[in-house]
């Protein structure tokens, strides 16, 4: 069946603009994958080469035929996405996607229908949150790939020094974190246009980035739940965090780890993605490279928690990860096929989660291990949230609507307004 899918391209650094193009959802038949040469479009390094080494050998053993990867960098990947996609002759016949990314390019038809093969790649197994996102209709289009949830780490000496303990409410975790800074130290780093941490106080309190009304998606900043969130985001932030109103894209683990010039961190406490617990701890040169150091954790200064919910529990924050696609414009679908068995296989799940990557297929989320970074990535996972799953959500993101909203709010305005104004601007992209 032949779908017409639309493609967005970015027209500036402050807007998506979607143009029509059609593709066929059946470039070549399904036949044999035996010699077929394939490309594996992965979006930044959070995929180490050792998982990449595996997949070409074992896409080579099952098909004799050569998988290429190629990266791309997060910043221009809808652009490249928006351009390669429709192109049989340069299409990635596999790539991965962010996952809120997904709805816009299944939702358009760019990838293949791979519902015939969900019970063989894991099925319920699968991380719901992220299977519902790459889903039309009840069917799958993009799959989850892997997860990596947010959860907080904190300077044990600091807050035992000012007589702090971990809060069990989110309010408790605000009058802490708050008390904690001083005019050189962070009680709380976040950056005041940090939409990704930031809407965990929108979901704590029961508000919606957009709601679907009837056939369309509205924007919900504005809702009662919402602006409640977005008034204790703002009061936390100008309370707890020096850094600046305009910081969205940051390394806040640079700020908890010691500083160089004075020997004491700039933030008592930040949130993060699992995998930077890598980045944090003792400072120290690196052996391979004297102009350099690597952190190495140190449990009597560093400790980690989840975010607490409003009456305790876990806090929604935000899960970050990636969806895996096949092109409906490639013409070698059996290979794509053939390695997305691969990456859905008990192997490579389990060599995901070994390398601090959430699987997704919760049956291998055991090879996280059983510290405190995969048990603190497991619990905040659990009850994550993802973004709208609205066909132009991928356009909301490209024009940094979210960014600039949050930023206003945390330099000071007024929240309702603001929402009310950032509700227009989204529902003229979120359909």
């Amino acid at each position: 069946m032949k779908r017409k899918y639309a493609v967005a391209a970015i027209a500036t650094a402050a807007a998506l603009v979607l143009a029509g193009c059609s593709s066929t959802g059946d470039a070549a038949d399904d036949g044999s994958a035996e010699g077929q040469d394939i490309t594996l479009w992965l979006m930044g390094g959070d995929t180490p080469d050792a998982l990449r080494d595996y997949l070409k050998s074992e896409y080579a053993d099952a098909t004799g035929g050569t998988l290429t990867i190629e990266e791309q960098g997060w910043g221009d990947a809808v652009a490249k996405l928006t351009t390669a996609l429709p192109d049989a002759a340069n299409t990635p016949d596999v790539t991965e996607i962010g996952n809120t990314w997904s709805p816009t390019f299944t939702n358009a038809g760019a990838f293949t229908d791979l519902s015939d093969m969900y019970e063989e790649l894991g099925g319920d197994k699968l991380l719901k949150s992220f299977v519902e996102v790459g889903e039309v209709d009840g069917a799958q289009y993009a799959l989850p790939y892997y997860f990596g949830s947010r959860y907080n780490f904190y300077r044990k000496d600091v807050w035992a020094a000012a007589g702090k303990e971990v809060p069990t409410t989110l309010a408790e975790f605000g009058d802490t974190v708050k008390a904690l800074r001083t005019d050189s130290q962070s009680g709380f780093y976040l950056g005041g246009s940090d939409w990704r941490n930031g809407i965990s106080w929108i979901f704590a309190n029961g508000g919606e980035l957009a709601v679907k009304d009837g056939d369309e998606w509205v924007g919900a900043l504005s809702s009662d739940e919402s602006v409640e969130g977005l008034e204790q985001f703002q009061e936390l932030f100008t309370g707890a965090s020096n850094a600046p109103v305009t910081e969205f894209d940051s390394t806040p683990w640079v700020n908890i780890n010691d500083n160089d010039a004075t020997g004491k961190p700039e933030a008592a406490t930040i949130i993060a993605p699992g995998w930077a617990h890598w980045s944090i701890g003792d400072l120290a040169p690196d052996p391979a490279d004297a102009t350099k150091t690597v952190a190495t954790w140190n449990d009597d200064v560093f400790g980690t928690f989840v975010l607490p919910g409003v009456d305790g529990g876990v806090a929604p924050v935000f899960a970050g990860g990636s969806n895996i696609a096949v092109s409906a414009a490639s013409e070698n679908q059996a290979g794509a096929k053939e390695l997305v068995k691969i990456i859905f296989s008990e192997e490579y799940q389990t060599m995901l989660g070994e390398n601090g990557l959430g699987p997704a297929n919760l049956d291998y989320a055991s090879s996280l291990g059983d510290d405190q970074f995969a048990k603190a990535l497991i619990e905040s996972a659990a009850g994550s949230k993802l973004t709208p799953a609205a066909p132009g959500w991928a356009a909301v993101e490209g024009a940094g609507i979210l960014e600039e909203f949050f930023g206003k709010v945390s330099g000071g305005g007024d929240v309702a307004e603001l929402a009310a104004e950032y509700d227009e601007k989204l529902d003229k992209l979120l359909n």
